[in-house]
């Protein structure tokens, strides 16, 4: 078994690298060498030379990371699985085995743009068949973006029991820091696996869930142990916090202690600090924390937000952030007030640093978000369908072999013609909120709210407003979201509620589409899908979800 992430870097030597105009450093983090945080990284991308190769290994073994022992699935055997680094402008390869013994996988890497590179997104069913069992596939794409991000399955409810990891792809930053903290993974957690819950989820609604964890770790009652992280007073840290949950909203605060946001998913922001960071699934958010006391140990709390979410640990779910690692009382230190809620950070508060206006519309889509029974299960419909689509027969497959003729389960939503701006118009009668994930895109909020849209009343943000490829689609509200047709491919959009997306909740754009089949390797996407076949003929596994 793998426990760690095997990688080389390949690349220029270091003679032969040129010298550039300013160094990153903890007085100077806006700095990238020749560019910097005004760079515009949709149109700039620094040429490195640089290949950094990872090797990946899903493994099926068992773990009792809240001290209660259940079946996990793992990369490389670790929750979370390793972090993948690189720098911007560098390209990356992962080589993924599957080592599971029942299941296929496919490797999504979430907020990652994948321009021109649609057949890397590694999603089952759209991009690729799912990697058999015994089978290996390589991932390949460039860091265009750069900051925090995360990677994880794209196949059923497999990324929630372990497969996933985290993404740093270095870069400038908007505010400056001593120390980099690296990733800390929220996550809700039960004792039994999410597919034995599926059929519950489906017939009774989402499951209660037992706890819920920090970095892969909590307590629950005598069992378990707490995360804790260790700080030098006076010294400032960068948090990559994500939100890797099945369906649990977060509230992330530190008691005593005020945090500076300066990035919102791998879009860097105007910095502004809060005591309380509100995170939705899928959501990442880059965070500052300064050491301002002297000693002593503070309470670090994911706090499950009780208006959309159903945790039996909810007051339970904390770390420890230490002045002195030898010290290991727990706090005493007190929350900071909230209100509990399923919303994003205040729209005012998210301006990103690189300026962006959105143009008027080519394209205008309303899409109505309901749901209902089909067969005495639930199903989530987006206008009017709940998306199905095959393992075996992936969208970009059809694309190549000229089938067009889409089923109306796989809710196709063609984007012909390049450098349009679209609206996509999202919206719900029913008080449950969902994240609302674009691959292929980072999209601008141009409008979120609770009530019903009224194109006549309300009004539209169009100069920069918040850009991100995760938003929350208020409960009984509705979101309004913009995004130029600039990467051409077959991209998915969904709920990522997990609970939801495999009810159904999505549809997929196939944008610009006389532009994908020269950008796709057939061979490699065949080779998958014969593995894929020849292993589901003898296993005789049945997709018994959306198929994504």
């Amino acid at each position: 078994m793998l426990t760690g992430p095997m990688f080389c870097i390949l690349g220029l030597t270091g003679s032969t690298i040129p010298p550039k105009r300013c160094t990153n450093s903890a007085t100077d983090r806006s700095c990238w060498g020749d560019y910097d945080l005004t760079t515009d990284y949709y149109n700039t991308v620094p040429d490195t030379g640089v290949t950094r190769e990872y090797y990946l290994e899903l493994v099926n073994t068992t773990a009792s990371l809240d001290g209660v022992e259940r079946m996990v699935l793992l990369v490389n055997g670790t929750f979370p699985g390793p972090t993948l680094f690189a720098d911007w402008g560098d390209t990356v390869v992962v080589k993924l085995y599957n080592g599971l013994a029942n299941n296929g996988t496919s490797l999504h890497f979430h907020g990652i743009r994948q321009n021109y590179t649609n057949q890397e997104d590694g999603v089952a069913s759209i991009t690729q068949c799912p990697t058999a069992p015994g089978d290996t596939i390589t991932y390949t794409w460039r860091a265009t973006q750069y900051g925090s991000t995360w990677y994880h399955s794209h196949f059923a409810l497999q990324a929630y029991a372990g497969v996933l990891g985290g993404i740093v792809i270095n870069g400038p930053a908007s505010a400056n820091y001593d120390n980099d903290m690296g990733h800390i993974f929220l996550n809700d957690w039960s004792h039994e696996t999410a597919d034995a819950l599926y059929h519950s989820a489906q017939t009774s609604g989402p499951p209660m869930l037992d706890n819920g964890l920090i970095n892969g770790t909590n307590v629950y009652g005598s069992l378990g142990a707490r995360f804790n992280t260790t700080v030098v007073a006076g010294e400032s840290y960068r948090i990559r916090l994500v939100n890797g949950a099945i369906d649990t909203h977060w509230k992330f605060m530190i008691d005593d202690h005020e945090l500076q946001v300066i990035a919102m998913d791998l879009v860097p922001i105007v910095p502004y600090t809060t005591t309380t960071v509100s995170i939705g699934m899928g959501q990442r958010y880059d965070i500052i924390v300064t050491a301002t006391q002297s000693s002593g140990n503070f309470w670090l709390r994911a706090i499950p937000q009780t208006s959309c979410s159903d945790n039996e640990n909810t007051n339970n779910i904390m770390g420890m952030f230490m002045y002195d690692s030898t010290n290991t009382t727990e706090p005493n230190s007190s929350a900071y007030s909230f209100t509990d809620s399923c919303e994003d950070e205040d729209m005012s508060t998210l301006v990103p640093y690189v300026s962006k206006t959105v143009s008027t519309e080519s394209v205008n889509d309303d899409f109505a978000v309901t749901v209902g029974r089909s067969n005495n299960v639930f199903k989530w419909y987006m206008a009017g369908t709940t998306f199905q689509v095959e393992w075996e027969d992936p969208t970009l497959l059809q694309l190549y072999e000229g089938d067009t003729n889409y089923t109306t389960s796989s809710h196709v939503i063609e984007l012909p013609t390049a450098d349009e701006w679209v609206y996509f118009i999202i919206e719900t009668t029913q008080a449950v909120p969902h994240p609302i994930h674009l691959h292929g895109h980072d999209f601008f909020i141009i409008a979120q709210g609770s009530g019903t849209y009224d194109s006549s009343t309300t009004s539209l943000t169009l100069e920069n407003p918040p850009r991100r490829d995760t938003a929350m689609l208020p409960s009984s509200g509705y979101l309004v979201i913009a995004f130029e047709t600039d990467n051409p491919g077959a991209w998915l959009m969904h709920c990522h509620i997990g609970w939801h997306v495999s009810e159904g909740f999505a549809l997929q754009l196939v944008e610009r589409i006389d532009e994908i089949n020269a950008l796709t390797d057939f061979d490699t996407l065949n080779s998958t899908c014969a593995a894929w076949d020849t292993y589901a003929e003898i296993s005789g596994v049945e997709l018994e979800d959306s198929g994504v």
